[in-house]
């Protein structure tokens, strides 16, 4: 059966997903879509102005972004009420998938608007299905919290879990970020994908210290990025070695209590906590007498 001709619905909101670099690399659907709406509301109307010229497309674009889509939403709302079909687009990708848009689609729901989604391209997804990591059972956090202090609480909460984990960072932040992951979760194996589909695109495999070490080399970062990160792994026979090489890098690289570094390793590494602590405790010691010792035997 040939589904390929959709019956057009007027009053329905379009969910339009769109490329997340190369402009060839949306749907046929999706340009038809475009075209016949009464209303593109997009998150950067000058963005998504060159993809509809690109494809010569023409239609009537609204701003809708995060900084005015409370006023917004009624306004939406009332033109799909009468009648009008209406499509949301991201400057990249699927809207309402860590962009703007949930507030407009939940609330088409509520006021029994048919929301209809067009697929396309996801960064998550794409990333995810060439990282070479179990695909199964994925989490999807997009970005990560802004504030330090809640960023770093999410983190140790995913130190857990088992299932392969993605993550979206801004170049300007992905340094910090992936130290943050090694002091949290542990010196993963993870992928870095960068500009994905378009020419310079960069897929970065190794640990999350290999990956840094590589970057830390260059002048800049640029590109949006998107992480891929192993979930925790069972590891029943665990060295005391490894264990006190994971509380030495720890001690020297991040600050913090030691009760705080013990449930960290301890739940990487799936250990008891009390025997890390007292072997964190001894370490310290030691270094503490390393560090005296050596400003004594000094001129």
């Amino acid at each position: 059966m040939d589904d390929s001709k959709d019956i057009f619905k007027t009053g329905a909101l379009y969910v339009v997903a769109t490329p997340i670099g190369n402009m060839g690399d949306i749907t046929l659907r999706a340009l038809n879509v475009l075209g016949r709406v009464d209303l593109i509301a997009a998150e950067d109307t000058r963005h998504t102005g060159k993809l509809l010229a690109r494809h010569k497309v023409k239609g009537h674009l609204i701003a809708y972004h995060e900084h005015n889509e409370t006023e917004r939403t009624p306004e939406l709302l009332n033109r799909l009420k009468a009648g009008s079909a209406v499509a949301l687009v991201s400057n990249a990708g699927t809207p309402s998938v860590s962009d703007p848009g949930y507030r407009l689609v939940n609330d088409a729901i509520a006021n029994g608007i048919n929301v209809v989604p067009i697929p396309g391209v996801s960064a998550a997804v794409s990333a995810l299905s060439v990282a070479g990591l179990p695909t199964d059972s994925f989490v999807f956090i997009g970005f990560a919290a802004k504030k330090k202090a809640k960023r770093l609480k999410q983190l140790a909460e995913l130190a857990h879990v088992p299932r392969t984990i993605i993550f979206y960072e801004s170049p300007r932040r992905i340094m910090t970020f992936l130290q943050e992951i090694i002091s949290t979760m542990g010196d993963r194996y993870g992928v870095l994908c960068r500009e994905m589909t378009k020419l310079h695109e960069e897929f970065i495999r190794g640990n999350m210290s290999e990956i840094h070490s590589l970057l830390q080399e260059r002048a800049t970062v640029k590109g949006e990025c998107t992480l891929i990160v192993t979930g925790r792994q069972e590891t029943p026979d665990v060295s005391l070695d490894t264990i006190r090489s994971e509380i030495i890098n720890t001690l020297e690289t991040t600050e913090g209590s030691l009760s705080a570094l013990a449930k960290t390793i301890a739940k990487n590494y799936g250990v008891s906590k009390n025997s890390v602590y007292k072997e964190a405790l001894k370490i310290k010691h030691e270094m503490q007498s390393t560090t005296r010792n050596s400003k004594k035997s000094k001129p």
